[in-house]
Protein backbone atom coordinates (compact mmCIF):
# COMPACT_ATOMS: atom_id res chain seq x y z
CA UNK A 1 0.00 0.00 0.00
CA UNK A 2 2.81 2.21 -0.46
CA UNK A 3 2.04 3.18 -3.95
CA UNK A 4 -1.35 4.66 -4.43
CA UNK A 5 -0.65 5.09 -7.71
CA UNK A 6 -1.11 0.91 -7.74
CA UNK A 7 -3.18 -0.25 -10.20
CA UNK A 8 -3.63 -3.47 -8.67
CA UNK A 9 -5.08 -1.64 -5.16
CA UNK A 10 -8.92 -2.57 -4.75
CA UNK A 11 -11.28 -0.26 -2.92
CA UNK A 12 -11.80 -2.65 -0.50
CA UNK A 13 -8.22 -1.91 0.27
CA UNK A 14 -9.14 1.95 0.59
CA UNK A 15 -12.76 2.05 2.16
CA UNK A 16 -14.57 0.66 5.39
CA UNK A 17 -18.04 0.50 6.12
CA UNK A 18 -18.97 1.94 9.64
CA UNK A 19 -21.02 -0.60 10.11
CA UNK A 20 -18.56 -3.11 9.77
CA UNK A 21 -15.85 -1.48 11.71
CA UNK A 22 -14.04 -2.85 14.34
CA UNK A 23 -14.77 -1.71 17.94
CA UNK A 24 -11.75 -1.28 19.95
CA UNK A 25 -11.27 -1.56 23.73
CA UNK A 26 -12.50 1.88 24.71
CA UNK A 27 -15.75 1.70 22.21
CA UNK A 28 -14.48 3.62 19.42
CA UNK A 29 -15.10 2.50 15.94
CA UNK A 30 -11.79 1.58 13.94
CA UNK A 31 -12.57 2.54 10.85
CA UNK A 32 -9.63 2.90 8.70
CA UNK A 33 -5.89 3.04 8.86
CA UNK A 34 -3.43 4.21 6.75
CA UNK A 35 0.53 3.97 7.26
CA UNK A 36 0.63 7.61 8.87
CA UNK A 37 -2.76 8.14 10.03
CA UNK A 38 -5.67 6.00 11.50
CA UNK A 39 -9.39 7.72 11.63
CA UNK A 40 -12.34 6.54 14.26
CA UNK A 41 -15.33 7.29 15.22
CA UNK A 42 -16.87 7.89 18.87
CA UNK A 43 -20.52 7.53 19.90
CA UNK A 44 -21.05 7.43 23.72
CA UNK A 45 -23.50 8.19 26.40
CA UNK A 46 -22.36 10.26 29.92
CA UNK A 47 -22.47 6.90 31.33
CA UNK A 48 -19.48 5.67 29.00
CA UNK A 49 -16.92 7.93 31.01
CA UNK A 50 -17.81 7.55 34.51
CA UNK A 51 -14.16 7.31 36.86
CA UNK A 52 -12.02 8.40 33.68
CA UNK A 53 -8.88 9.03 34.77
CA UNK A 54 -6.33 11.21 33.08
CA UNK A 55 -3.90 9.63 30.69
CA UNK A 56 -1.00 10.03 28.10
CA UNK A 57 -1.25 8.56 24.63
CA UNK A 58 1.56 7.80 22.11
CA UNK A 59 -0.32 9.32 19.20
CA UNK A 60 -1.48 12.98 18.71
CA UNK A 61 -5.12 13.15 18.40
CA UNK A 62 -7.50 15.91 16.26
CA UNK A 63 -11.19 15.18 16.32
CA UNK A 64 -14.17 17.02 14.99
CA UNK A 65 -17.73 17.15 16.94
CA UNK A 66 -20.75 16.25 15.01
CA UNK A 67 -23.42 16.09 17.40
CA UNK A 68 -23.91 16.41 21.64
CA UNK A 69 -21.35 17.83 23.87
CA UNK A 70 -18.25 17.01 26.17
CA UNK A 71 -15.81 18.73 28.27
CA UNK A 72 -11.62 17.74 27.03
CA UNK A 73 -9.18 18.40 29.36
CA UNK A 74 -6.04 19.02 27.82
CA UNK A 75 -3.02 19.51 30.28
CA UNK A 76 -5.00 21.28 32.91
CA UNK A 77 -7.16 23.33 30.46
CA UNK A 78 -10.65 22.28 30.15
CA UNK A 79 -12.41 23.05 26.94
CA UNK A 80 -16.31 22.39 26.38
CA UNK A 81 -16.78 20.21 22.73
CA UNK A 82 -20.41 20.95 21.21
CA UNK A 83 -21.21 20.55 17.16
CA UNK A 84 -18.80 22.14 14.55
CA UNK A 85 -15.93 22.37 16.99
CA UNK A 86 -12.51 20.67 16.66
CA UNK A 87 -9.56 19.57 18.73
CA UNK A 88 -5.93 18.70 19.05
CA UNK A 89 -4.76 16.71 21.72
CA UNK A 90 -1.02 16.83 21.41
CA UNK A 91 0.94 13.39 21.39
CA UNK A 92 2.15 12.52 24.96
CA UNK A 93 -0.23 15.36 26.59
CA UNK A 94 -1.74 14.08 29.50
CA UNK A 95 -5.56 14.19 29.25
CA UNK A 96 -9.26 13.24 30.17
CA UNK A 97 -13.07 13.89 29.07
CA UNK A 98 -15.89 13.67 30.17
CA UNK A 99 -19.14 12.90 27.89
CA UNK A 100 -21.82 15.69 28.36
CA UNK A 101 -25.03 14.66 26.35
CA UNK A 102 -25.08 12.10 23.92
CA UNK A 103 -22.02 12.84 22.01
CA UNK A 104 -20.61 11.73 18.18
CA UNK A 105 -17.09 12.89 16.62
CA UNK A 106 -14.55 11.64 14.55
CA UNK A 107 -11.12 11.50 15.30
CA UNK A 108 -7.58 11.15 13.28
CA UNK A 109 -4.51 9.68 15.23
CA UNK A 110 -0.74 10.30 13.83
CA UNK A 111 0.81 8.30 14.07
CA UNK A 112 -1.95 5.40 13.53
CA UNK A 113 -3.56 4.70 17.07
CA UNK A 114 -2.58 0.88 17.63
CA UNK A 115 -5.59 -1.73 17.61
CA UNK A 116 -6.49 -2.05 14.00
CA UNK A 117 -4.64 -5.29 13.23
CA UNK A 118 -6.09 -6.87 16.26
CA UNK A 119 -9.32 -5.18 16.12
CA UNK A 120 -8.81 -3.96 19.95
Amino acid sequence: MNNMNNQSMKTAELTVNTQEAATGEMGQKLLISGEMIALRLWDEEPSDTQNKKVHTRSYETAGYVIAGRAELTVAGKTIVLEPGTSWIVPQNAEHTYRILEHFRAVEATHPPARGYESGL
